[in-house]
């Protein structure tokens, strides 16, 4: 590139060429053909332009092609004129930015910057038929093309090496791309069924709240016609509901009362073995001193409700000593309680022994004589001074009830 700097100042001191005329390629010195030719015109194009100038179909090889090509540029002839219109076509862009050079030293630079961008096959052609070009410019032009073809040729190889080692790249990224593309074909093709499954699936839930839509609405439909033809639908519901409360309820309260009556049978039991315990300790203590009693009965039925089995022999022995007719009855234990009632109505006066008898039968004796008056004595001890002890507070009361109607 040094030689440059000297032919733009040779170039200054040799005489301008006169015109404006651009050379034609057969105008050309030999020399410049070589690099025309071979730089210029692609070899296909080379090709191309040789078969229609021969009107027939080139078998030489691109060498001998390109030879031919020279040595017919020498003259005007059909091949020489053809190549000329493809270079005045092809470079039309580029020698028309070279009009604007008027001096050898402009079409000079812009050589040079051609060089710079490295697009020279344009300039090349531009410049070397440039009307300004003199016989220095053009052998300048022609040393710098043969350099540069040097620089292009090891450029070549480099870029040859670098290409196969690129080729030899682009196998492994091409099989590892294979590979690549094949477990995407393969996860693409899982993802599909999945998604045609998924797809079937929603299908077949949509299908079935459809279904389940419809039957809804048909049910909706059955239950306002129901209802149209029942008005009194709901106050029948609500009684419904009202009456299975109360059997809830009648259920609860039978419970109940199973359970008080088993807690009642089993206090009545343990009355029982009361009693049957008491009447063996009144067994196993020594016979009870009788106290005499001034009261006279006067044949007045008494009735002891109560008391010991054992002591009724006793009780009975006591009552009549005194005038009057016994009777007993023992207050729910063994006897029955309707009979109660009957016993009660028969008798004068009644003891009531509260220590040995059933709460219900304590509180019909009580309301008994209550209602209808009749004298009612209470005994806590079942024994038979307890008995002669109450004989004698009816005495004393019979007594004071005389005194009292006599005054």
């Amino acid at each position: 590139m040094c030689e440059h700097d000297k032919h733009s100042k040779a170039l200054t001191t040799e005489t301008t060429p006169a015109g404006s005329r651009r050379r034609r390629i057969w105008d050309l010195s030999h020399e410049c053909h070589c690099p025309v030719i071979g730089v210029c015109i692609p070899l296909p194009t080379l090709r191309r332009i040789v078969n229609k100038a021969m009107n027939g179909q080139a078998i030489a090889e691109d060498y001998e092609i390109h030879v031919g090509a020279i040595s017919e540029c020498g003259r005007r002839n059909r091949l020489s004129e053809t190549i000329q219109q493809e270079l005045e076509q092809r470079y039309a862009r580029t020698i028309q930015e070279f009009r604007a050079a008027k001096t050898v030293e402009a079409v000079t630079h812009m050589w040079l910057a051609a060089i710079d961008k490295g697009d020279v096959a344009g300039a090349f052609w531009a410049a070397l038929t440039h009307p300004r070009c003199n016989a220095e410019l053009q052998d300048g032009l022609c040393r710098d093309m043969h350099m540069l073809q040097h620089q292009a040729g090891a450029s070549v190889r480099i870029d040859i090496n670098r290409f196969n080692a690129l080729v030899e790249q682009n196998k492994l990224l091409t099989r590892e791309l294979g590979r690549v593309q094949e477990r995407h074909k393969h996860t693409l093709a899982e993802k599909t069924r999945e998604i045609e499954q998924q797809n079937t699936q929603l299908i077949q839930l949509r299908a079935e709240n459809i279904g389940k839509d419809s039957s809804i609405h048909f049910l909706s439909c059955d239950i306002a016609a129901l209802k149209a033809e029942v008005p009194e639908l709901e106050t029948r519901q609500r009684l419904l509901k009202k009456i299975e409360q109360m059997a809830e309820r009648q259920t609860e309260m039978e419970n109940q009362v199973r359970e008080l009556k088993q807690k009642l049978a089993e206090a009545n039991k343990a009355a029982a073995d009361m009693q049957e315990q008491a009447a063996e300790q009144s067994r196993q203590q020594p016979e009870e001193k009788i106290y005499p009693i001034t009261l006279h009965l006067k044949q007045k039925t008494v009735l002891c409700v109560g008391g010991r089995s054992g002591n009724v022999p006793t009780y009975r022995d006591l009552i009549e000593r005194i005038g009057g007719r016994f009777a007993h009855h023992d207050g729910g234990l063994e006897d029955n309680q309707s009979l109660l009632d009957a016993s009660l109505a028969a008798a004068d006066l009644v003891i009531c022994q509260t220590g040995c008898i059933s709460h219900t039968a304590y509180w019909r004796v009580k309301d008994f004589c209550k209602r209808t008056g009749k004298r009612c004595v209470f005994v806590e001890n079942p024994s038979v001074s307890s008995l002669a002890r109450g004989l004698e507070k009816f005495s004393e009361d019979e007594a004071a009830h005389a005194e009292m109607t006599s005054q």
